[in-house]
């Protein structure tokens, strides 16, 4: 069912005025940058793009160890070092 409102000039002109007046956040608290970065990637998808890469055997092995899911464990290590990387060179 398809239905069509159309808003008389006061209610466009209310809409108007409250479109116009500031949002108040007063009663949300603020987020720690860490708690920001944490929901950030909560939520955050990124793109995957299937690589080739060659890894030293010990190193595939013991992720392979804790079960399946490995491939996303080295993902997740990678990420962590691009993060800690990147947080260094804004420090500077």
């Amino acid at each position: 069912m398809n239905t069509t409102y159309t808003l008389s000039p006061e209610q466009l002109k209310e809409l108007e005025a409250v479109k116009s007046r500031p949002i108040d956040t007063s009663d949300i608290p603020e987020l720690s940058a860490d708690e920001a970065e944490k929901l950030h990637f909560k939520y955050y998808k990124p793109v995957k793009e299937p690589v080739q890469l060659r890894i030293d055997a010990d190193v595939l092995h013991w992720f392979k160890s804790s079960g399946k899911g490995y491939q996303s464990r080295i993902n997740a290590a990678l990420r962590q070092v691009m993060i800690h990387e990147l947080s260094e060179k804004k420090a500077k």
